[in-house]
């Protein structure tokens, strides 16, 4: 035999042996190898891995598992909780991996469950219902409902992921007529902390049922959404870009607006006070979006009196806006948010805060690649009565007594280093308009939206005392051993209250 027919049968050999020597899965994970769900394991070096890591969509939330799983079905999803509580190894859980804040969805050193792998979406038209995976993106979600002409009162923001957005609340095109996108849910699949699946809805296990709305990650793992669909075919809407001079005068907007959501629950508003990079100055933004597809309806005509420097309104599809309507990804982002009262003294108040945020992000940061977002959303009290009438929730929005306003304060920037520097900057502003606030009667309104709200912020606090000893009963009854509590850290964890 020659020598290189001796290589290469050596070479053959070797790759042989490379294939079947087993990866060097990390101790951590031994507990889901002995449960048979090896297959699913992803740990660094992996190709699968890094992508997993990337596609979270701020930088802010890409930790360093030491593995990564990726269940394929349900009963997978049991297994794996059964073995990570049987060994008290801490894990993340993490669906569409949109939150901003690191931690709350991902886990350093730890296991974090993927569950992007549960990502379709099935009509069912005798019941006029959709079951949806959480892995699922909303913007896929509505691809696929449109072929039905339906959609869900769903997530705005096509690249937000489902569960999250619903066990959070979730505000919707939807709200002014069915509630929050959470009072949708007919049916949760729900793995539990002893490994059992069970189904949630009105009529079974419905104290789980109501505390999943809204009371985020403290109960279970949701495999498996069934939201009620909704005719849906087109709508009116898009984006327009004003110039901050209007700003008073947008501000007046949004109070109106809000003011008058329950004489056009159709019609959405979503008004930012930006300063983004491709303008490099402060815009005022808006999102119009008429879910009856009437072409501007009288709801806007104080905003479509206002000079535009451009817009993308027209008439479209949910499916087409979610796909339009992204807020940038990679990037380090911080959020908190505030509910205050529908005055436009408080709204005047934050904006200017937002200004002076922007000239001080100037001063280290003088290439001007960062985005703010001074934003306001209509928080009228139908919203709430609408949560009632489909059944209620834990979020406690219906004790406000007068419309509102949802504020979100943003920023987002290229480095750890400038997150760093900006995010005492972005929390003195949102100090500085909740104390202004609360030098009006009723200023500041109690309830904080947990899908906007930084790690330091307490949303389920603000969810009142009854709802607190709800969700704290139901805790202790499907997770008396607190798995979800001391072996899941990331989210608002309600033994913190």
């Amino acid at each position: 035999m020659h020598f290189s027919h001796l290589l290469l049968s050596f070479c053959s050999v070797a790759s042989t042996m490379a294939a079947i020597t087993p990866r060097q899965i990390p101790s951590k994970a031994k507990c889901l190898l002995d449960a048979g769900l090896g297959e699913a394991v992803l740990i660094r070096g992996d190709a699968q891995y890094a992508e997993r890591e990337a596609s979270y969509w701020s930088n802010s939330a890409k930790l360093t598992p030491a593995a990564i799983l990726r269940p394929r079905n349900t009963k997978e999803v049991a297994l794996a909780v059964k073995a990570l509580a049987a060994a008290r190894q801490p894990f993340a859980v993490r669906s569409g991996g949109h939150t901003n804040w690191a931690g709350s969805n991902n886990i350093a050193g730890g296991i974090t469950i993927d569950l992007g792998l549960f990502n379709t979406t099935t009509y069912n038209a005798a019941t006029e219902t959709a079951d949806i995976g959480p892995g699922s993106r909303w913007r896929d979600v509505y691809s696929e409902l449109i072929k039905h002409k339906r959609a869900v009162a769903g997530g705005r923001e096509g690249n937000v992921g489902v569960a999250g957005l619903l066990l959070g609340g979730g505000n919707t095109f939807f709200t002014a007529r069915r509630g929050f996108a959470c009072d949708n849910v007919v049916a949760y699949e729900v793995v539990l902390a002893d490994g059992r699946i069970v189904t949630a809805s009105k009529t079974s296990y419905p104290d789980l049922f109501v505390a999943l709305k809204g009371g985020s990650n403290n109960f279970g793992i949701v495999t498996k959404f069934t939201m009620t669909a909704i005719p849906s075919d087109k709508v009116w809407g898009g984006m327009a870009f004003l110039p901050k001079d209007i700003a008073p005068r947008a501000v007046d907007a949004v109070v109106s607006f809000t003011n008058n959501v329950a004489n056009d629950p159709d019609s959405n508003l979503v008004a930012m006070f930006t300063h983004m990079p491709d303008f490099r100055d402060i815009v005022v933004a808006t999102l119009y979006a008429n879910m009856a597809g009437v072409e501007k309806p009288a709801a806007y005509n104080q905003w479509l009196a206002l000079p535009e420097i451009m817009n993308t309104v027209k008439n479209t599809t949910i499916a087409e806006m979610a796909f339009e309507y992204n807020i940038p990804a990679n990037l380090h982002d911080i959020w908190f948010t505030l509910s205050l009262k529908n005055d436009a003294r408080i709204l005047n108040k934050a904006a200017e805060l937002h200004v002076k945020l922007v000239e001080d992000l100037k001063a280290f940061i003088p290439e001007q690649t960062f985005t703010t977002q001074c934003l306001f959303q209509p928080l009228p009290t139908v919203f709430a009565k609408n949560s009632v009438a489909a059944g209620g929730n834990v979020m406690g929005v219906e004790r406000q007594t007068s419309n509102g306003v949802l504020f979100l304060a943003t920023a987002m920037v290229q480095t750890a280093a400038q997150e760093k520097k900006a995010y005492p900057l972005v929390k003195a502003w949102v100090d500085e308009v909740k104390k202004f606030a609360a030098t009006i009667d009723g200023g500041l309104q109690e309830w904080t939206y947990l899908n906007y709200a930084d790690k330091s912020q307490n949303p389920l606090k603000s969810y009142g005392p009854e709802n607190i000893r709800r969700m704290k009963s139901v805790a202790a009854k499907y997770d008396p051993q607190g798995v979800f509590q001391k072996l899941v850290p990331g989210g608002f964890k309600i033994s913190n209250l």
